[in-house]
């Protein structure tokens, strides 16, 4: 059985991984290895395989991880929040605390561009790389938007006039401000989440609570 307690874990590389493995070792999983190799991807003496954030709800969906961590802004981008939507199938089990940052709207400074098109057109373009939180957040505003997805700098949109706005996630607002935009509107608080299969959840349910109640019990990283 591996130091997970025979459960595998889906941990995302990138800004969560530091706090993520600060978790594991606090719960006394062996993280030397995971920490110093940063190309290996699956720790199976530990139960662990590392990822990109936006791809952990696949491999938990999937079965290949009984638990998961990303952030909120992944859950909901990837989750159905209506009836009729599709989405991955993961239940959300706990709000972790840590990788806090903001998903704003934000525009040039100045006199807002995206009011002004909504005023003359009735309608504004907004770049995202999280087009179902733009559009739902336009929608529920009461608000025309056409959005633009984009892979790379969101920034860089506006800037070049291809759009009047971005939804996007921010720390510290210091890229917004060195690129001359200024947030409009805050739309949502995001931290890290736990994640689990549905089925493990099930056939695993004392391991995952057992796991899910140590979590609990720890503080938040960084904290």
């Amino acid at each position: 059985m591996s130091e997970s307690g025979g459960l595998t874990i889906a941990v995302p590389r990138g800004a969560l991984f530091d706090g993520t493995v600060e978790l594991l070792g606090a719960l006394g999983i062996d993280t030397e290895e995971l920490r110093a190799n940063d190309r290996k991807l699956l720790f199976e003496d530990i139960g662990v395989i590392t990822m990109r954030p936006t791809d952990v709800p696949t491999y938990v969906e999937a079965g290949a991880a009984d638990l998961g961590v990303t952030g909120k802004d992944v859950l909901l981008e990837q989750t159905a929040q209506h009836p009729g939507e599709s989405g991955r199938e993961v239940y959300e089990l706990l709000d972790l605390g840590y990788g806090r940052c903001t998903m704003v709207l934000a525009s040039k400074a100045g006199p807002d561009p995206a009011q002004e098109a909504l005023r003359r057109l009735g309608v504004m373009r907004v770049a995202t790389k999280y087009p179902r939180i733009a559009a739902r957040h336009l929608e529920q505003t009461g608000r025309q938007g056409e959005i633009v997805e984009v892979k790379g700098s969101v920034e860089l949109a506006p800037l070049t006039g291809i759009v009047e706005a971005i939804v996007d996630l921010t720390a510290t607002g210091t890229t917004l401000r060195e690129n001359n935009l200024v947030i409009r509107e805050e739309i949502l608080d995001v931290t890290a989440r736990l994640i689990a299969n549905p089925v493990s959840h099930k056939l695993k349910a004392a391991r995952i609570d057992e796991f899910a109640g140590r979590l609990r019990a720890l503080p938040v990283p960084g904290g």
